[in-house]
């Protein structure tokens, strides 16, 4: 794998061994930051599930302001340390969590933290026909501290496979749906409930 684009791109990103690890795959990425074009520059960036570190450190290389990365495993946040390190981005710009992501969104709704543009794109759910999916995606979708973290104008990109069909909630307003492989990734933004 590979930063896309930027000052770091054409390096090198080590992914964990295993299976624990989907890191987005690189054609992915390419549409995503194709279709956000210059919304990355100077924006603040949550990226949850970090894996690699892939989504966020393409952010860095693309100039965004700030990158908070949350990522678990503490195997992987040592790799996505050494991979920010190796592309020479600037780590002053950016700051990795290892803890559970659905905490650590509690913790920043309490400090009323606010983002640009937050990524997530986690472990695969399973394949769901006949019932409501229980995936990593669909509870991002149904958590209710996630709206509270992105500004008004802020966009959600967030990443399931194609068998685990999502419900999407009244608070979130889908703008785009991107298809590739197994892969969907989906464009959304926080719905003003108020008017």
């Amino acid at each position: 794998m590979r930063i896309i684009g930027g000052m770091a791109a054409g390096r090198i990103i080590n992914v964990p061994k295993g299976y624990d690890v989907r890191p987005t795959p690189d054609k992915v990425r390419q549409a995503v930051f194709n279709s956000l074009g210059d919304r990355v520059s100077g924006a603040r960036i949550l990226d949850l599930f970090s894996g690699s570190g892939a989504l966020g450190l393409e952010c860095l290389s693309r100039g965004a302001a700030s990158v908070l990365s949350i990522e678990k495993a503490n195997r992987h946040a040592t790799m996505i340390r050494q991979n920010a390190q190796d592309a020479g981005l600037p780590l002053e710009n950016y700051q990795l969590r290892v803890q559970d992501v659905f905490l650590a969104l509690g913790q920043l709704a309490e400090t009323h933290s606010q983002f640009d543009l937050i990524l997530a794109d986690p472990p695969f759910g399973e394949k769901n026909v006949g019932r409501r999916s229980t995936s990593m995606s669909q509870r991002l979708l149904d958590d209710d501290k996630l709206p509270k973290l992105i500004t008004t104008e802020g966009l959600f990109v967030l990443g399931h496979t194609k068998r685990d069909t999502l419900e999407i909630p009244q608070t979130w307003e889908e703008l785009k749906v991107m298809k590739h492989g197994d892969s969907i990734m989906n464009f959304l933004r926080r719905r003003d409930l108020s008017v």
